[in-house]
């Protein structure tokens, strides 16, 4: 019988991705964690003994946990939070239940340094445009919300990644960048195993818009359009991200949602001779 303090997997899935998405954390131990060794998408991994000492950090968040099987780890640490302030569920399930469902999961192996607890540093060119927003876009949703991302000069982003710890990418000849026919936008997608349907159709629309095929798909011409518009109202690379995480937030919604609606002007004014006018 689920928890009334538990989610769906359906649910959760549909809200990973969004900004109101809830904060995931996985406590499962090392024995199930080593036969998976892949995350949910978004998810963050945390010892579930040590919850007194981190449970303050979620006072007044969403948060969902999840164990192997949605049972007594998941269920002690999400009272643990509860108790420290955080509106916590469980995963109902958890994260066999996921597996079986076929959702998408990130392998920890693709995540640079095998960072699971989040805080992954990427590096990339200053003046964004595409692929260098839509990126960031894709690693702070789906993959690490703590990510933190430098701009820096074209000629320098090799070297500060290597100073500073960063993961280089969509720049020539490193792992992160164009392949084929595709953008690191779609290098990103394969990597981490996101195949989310809503991310397939919004990965040709970045793809068209950032290759300059924009006969591919027609949503093409209206990205290019505002990413060229954003790059020219923000003189900050930073400031030109956070403004573009909304512009792709709306851009995923409608992939998820709105796809077959269409909208149409209407005439309200009455017609000549119609007396129920």
């Amino acid at each position: 019988m689920a928890s009334y303090n538990s989610i769906s997997i359906e649910k959760l899935a549909r809200l990973i991705g969004t900004p109101n998405a809830p904060v995931i954390i996985d406590v499962r131990d090392d024995g199930d964690f080593d036969a998976g060794h892949a995350l949910l998408p978004s998810s963050i991994r945390l010892p579930y003994a040590t919850v007194r000492d981190w449970a303050g950090e979620y006072r007044g968040r969403w948060v969902v946990i999840l164990c192997q099987k949605g049972k007594k780890l998941s269920e002690g640490v999400a009272a643990w939070l509860r108790n420290a302030g955080a509106s916590a569920e469980i995963l109902e399930g958890g994260f066999s239940a996921w597996q079986v469902a076929g959702l998408p999961l990130v392998p920890v192996a693709a995540i640079p340094g095998a960072v699971s607890t989040g805080g992954t540093v990427w590096v990339t060119r200053s003046r964004p445009k595409i692929d260098r927003i839509a990126c960031p876009w894709l690693l702070r949703r789906f993959v690490d919300p703590k990510a933190t991302i430098l701009f820096v000069a074209s000629s320098e982003v090799e070297a500060v990644a290597e100073r500073f710890g960063a993961m280089p990418f969509d720049i020539e000849g490193v792992f992160w960048s164009h392949r084929g026919e595709g953008c690191t936008f779609d290098t990103m997608i394969s990597e981490f195993g996101l195949f989310f349907p809503a991310l397939q159709r919004l990965a040709l629309i970045v793809r068209a818009a950032d290759t300059d095929s924009l006969d591919l798909v027609p949503e093409a011409s209206g990205l290019l359009a505002a990413s060229l518009g954003l790059s020219r109202m923000f003189a900050d690379d930073l400031e030109q991200l956070e403004a573009g995480m909304l512009l792709y937030d709306a851009f995923y919604r409608w992939a998820r949602d709105a796809t077959r609606e269409k909208h149409e002007w209407v005439s309200h004014v009455p017609k000549k001779g119609n007396k129920d006018a």
